[in-house]
């Protein structure tokens, strides 16, 4: 339960209305708290606000405060038109939860619902003199915080959207996924062959990709029925009607009794491939924005080398051993799960980029330097992949590069696969 209420919220926080409908409220909450005030006996010990002057700042909070959150909607709706164009349409949820962004609009429009909340209450003589001294304090927090935001949210405006930073989010979520399913390779199930196929098989009932498995309700549904049950699909995994999410066998070869639907609701279906357990989403949409900068259209190699260098560092993140404080047990013992393959990993990471970037002798280079720095680094199986798509790449490029030259350079630096 615990995993499947993050998933939810991380999808509730990518919704652009939740912060600033919970800042209406406080706002609304603000205002008649401040009448609350009226009942404690401490008249005597505030200063008397007139009612004049407290109009007078609230009409301006509320005539600028409608401006400037029209102002930021419209900034933010151009950043995310850029975030798609010049990165990947891929890329669209991780730049709409920007925090600070999300912030300063509800910011902003939260303090316009309390200058109007205020504003009326007070036209209609709610507040006596403690009232309005709480009023007025509240509206003073109010115009400092609004201030405050607008500043640091004009920085934080200027870089969303751009490709750079787009970038930079797009690594951070594929990091934050590779660090969960390091501390947890089988999804805190035991360890399956990705081919293992036995008993009957479960189907999705709707046609979409796999988000999220919630191995916890497998394993109790399983412990209750005295079932084995083998994940056949991943997070991130595209299931179609022939495609099996599981495979259930029972202790005593009875699956009469095997519940589908329980079995296939463990499995959260959606229209859409998201970040969160699906490590390889963020690499192939890493792999996107370089194939869009490799277009003849943009023709900007260095985006595609940066990103090369991002991919060695991710690899690099994968193969480190998980500390002892992120390590997750192994408690689901009736519930089967593969481990994410390096190969379809190095798969989506460079396949297009090779393909992409073979006739540019700038990401050839990079390309077989990033290989020979993960083959040097990593385990037999990433040694192995390595020097595989060093030897593809490397295939690629003596077919585009027409410069005998560059051709040169490429087989000296894939050398280390040991290329005949």
């Amino acid at each position: 339960m615990g995993d499947r209420l993050k998933f939810l919220l991380n999808r509730i926080k990518e919704r652009l209305w939740v912060r600033p409908l919970f800042m209406c409220i406080l706002s609304v909450a603000g205002v008649f708290l401040a009448m609350m005030m009226d009942r404690a006996d401490i008249g005597h010990l505030v200063l008397d606000i007139t009612t004049q002057s407290l109009e007078t700042l609230l009409k301006i909070i509320s005539a600028s405060m409608l401006v400037i959150a029209t102002f930021a909607v419209a900034s933010m709706v151009s950043a995310y038109a850029s975030a798609s164009t010049t990165a990947t349409p891929r890329s669209f949820a991780l730049i709409i939860s920007d925090d600070v962004s999300q912030n300063a609009l509800s910011t902003f429009i939260g303090a316009f619902i309390f200058s109007i909340v205020a504003l009326i209450a007070l036209q209609n003589g709610y507040y006596d003199k403690s009232g309005r001294f709480a009023l007025f304090t509240l509206t003073l927090i109010t115009f400092t915080v609004v201030i405050l935001t607008f500043v640091a949210w004009v920085d934080r405006i200027a870089r969303l959207g751009r490709l750079g930073a787009t970038i930079e989010k797009v690594e951070a979520a594929t990091a934050a996924s590779l660090r969960r399913r390091r501390a947890a390779p089988t999804l805190r199930g035991k360890p399956a062959s990705a081919h293992q196929r036995e008993g009957r098989a479960i189907y999705a009932e709707s046609i979409g990709y796999v988000q999220q498995i919630d191995v916890t309700a497998l394993q109790g549904h399983a412990e209750k029925s005295k079932l084995r049950i083998s994940v056949a699909s991943l997070p991130g995994t595209f299931s179609a009607p022939n495609r099996a999410l599981a495979y259930v066998a029972a202790d005593s070869g009875d699956l009469s009794e095997i519940d589908h639907d329980q079995i296939a609701q463990a499995f959260l279906m959606g229209h859409d491939r998201i970040f969160d357990e699906d490590p390889r989403f963020g690499l192939v949409v890493l792999a996107e924005i370089a194939g869009r900068a490799l277009s003849p259209a943009v023709n900007d190699p260095g985006t595609a080398i940066d990103i090369i260098g991002r991919f060695v560092r991710l690899f690099a993140l994968w193969n480190q051993p998980a500390g002892e404080g992120e390590k997750r047990p192994v408690d689901c013992n009736r519930v089967s799960v593969p481990e994410l393959s390096v190969w379809d990993m190095f798969d989506d990471a460079f396949t297009s980029i090779a393909r992409d970037g073979a006739g540019t002798i700038e990401v050839v280079t990079r390309l077989q330097k990033a290989f020979e720095s993960l083959a040097s680094i990593g385990d037999a199986t990433m040694r192995e992949a390595a020097t595989h798509h060093a030897r593809q790449a490397l295939a690629r490029a003596e077919k585009a590069l027409t410069l005998p030259e560059d051709v040169e350079v490429a087989r000296k630096l894939a050398a280390f696969a040991k290329i005949g």
